[in-house]
């Protein structure tokens, strides 16, 4: 109160004399959304010319490598920095085994992407195995006196060899989304000894287990076959722990960290952005989008308005930048 009564009080000070004009608005706007601080996802599937409609996602696919070239073409040509590349494998099996084969669905994206767009676009590939495993959950399985769970310290090692085939591949950046305690080190460690010590990890390191995912496992056809994900992936009830979670990550060598989903968790955001100034990276997950959409085809919502008060929201919580399926379209409201 004593540095508000230095400003003095109305009639003297008038809040509304700063918002008259446009330009006014601008010159004094605390929190910039621009192109540069969207991330576009994109679901791969083998094939070539495929364009198959994500129900769930209106204006999104599944793509082939080629089309998934062309749709990364796209967002580069709109000034869109990064894209993160999912992978639906032709086939699945207990491990995820194709997650990190060479000829790899997403190891084939990498390389079509990298070559066309060489330093015009930041390519971050998604490590993890529920999109590439029969049972849909984020790891090797292990019998716990009769219930199936994941087996964190099994899982470590396949994901350092997973990261490990993305980065021979091309990818720029490696983003662990699978939660298993210790996952930043043991892909830091394989990347490392691998000659890949200069590749980022953008760690998903606050990650919920959250009602919001659900048109993404249609995209991605990652669903769980049994079970949930919760013994791994965060209760929504917690904000401490998630501030534990990326002070361990930072200490295994995360660079950039995550918080997902964003809508929903913007404290988590800012708070984790308060705790310790590093790179922040928001998911604007497939619920939040999808949400968005349909109240947008029932004409109750303006959807242009509505997506860039919520990316702007999550800018201002502290995100530095976001990860969202409204990329495209917010590229070119901005432009």
């Amino acid at each position: 109160m004593e540095r508000l009564s230095a400003f003095g009080a109305f009639p003297a000070l008038r809040m509304r004399r700063m918002r008259a004009t446009p330009l006014l608005r601008a010159l004094v706007r605390e929190t910039e959304l621009s192109v540069h601080h969207l991330v576009l996802p994109l679901f791969v599937r083998p094939g070539s010319g495929v364009v198959q409609p994500i129900g769930a996602l209106p204006g999104h696919a599944q793509l082939s490598p080629d089309m998934a070239e062309k749709q990364a073409t796209e967002a580069a040509e709109l000034g869109i920095p990064a894209v993160i590349l999912f992978g639906i494998p032709s086939r699945k099996d207990e491990i995820g085994s194709e997650s990190y084969l060479e000829d790899g669905i997403v190891q084939q994206a990498i390389r079509r992407i990298k070559r066309a767009l060489a330093d015009r676009l930041v390519v971050i590939a998604d490590v993890c195995f529920c999109e590439y495993t029969s049972h849909g959950h984020c790891g090797v399985l292990t019998d716990r006196t009769g219930r199936m769970d994941v087996d964190n310290d099994a899982t470590l090692r396949l994901l350092g060899r997973q990261a490990v085939s993305f980065a021979d591949a091309g990818a720029d950046v490696v983003a662990p989304s699978g939660m298993m305690d210790g996952m930043v080190q043991a892909i830091r460690t394989a990347l490392d000894d691998a000659g890949f010590g200069h590749v980022p990890i953008l760690s998903y390191a606050a990650k919920y287990a959250s009602a919001f995912y659900g048109p993404f496992r249609e995209a991605a056809e990652s669903a769980p076959q049994f079970g949930d994900r919760r013994s791994y992936q965060m209760d929504p009830a917690n904000a401490d722990e998630a501030v534990r979670e990326v002070a361990l990550d930072l200490q295994e060598g995360a660079d950039v960290v995550m918080v997902k989903p964003a809508l929903a968790y913007l404290d988590v955001i800012r708070r984790v952005k308060q705790a310790f100034g590093v790179p922040v990276a928001a998911y604007n997950v497939s619920g939040e989008y999808a949400m968005v959409k349909a109240a947008a085809q029932q004409g109750w919502i303006d959807e242009r308005s509505v997506v860039l008060e919520i990316l702007t929201s999550i800018r201002r919580a502290g995100a530095d930048f976001i990860l969202t399926y409204h990329a495209l379209d917010v590229a070119r409201w901005l432009a």
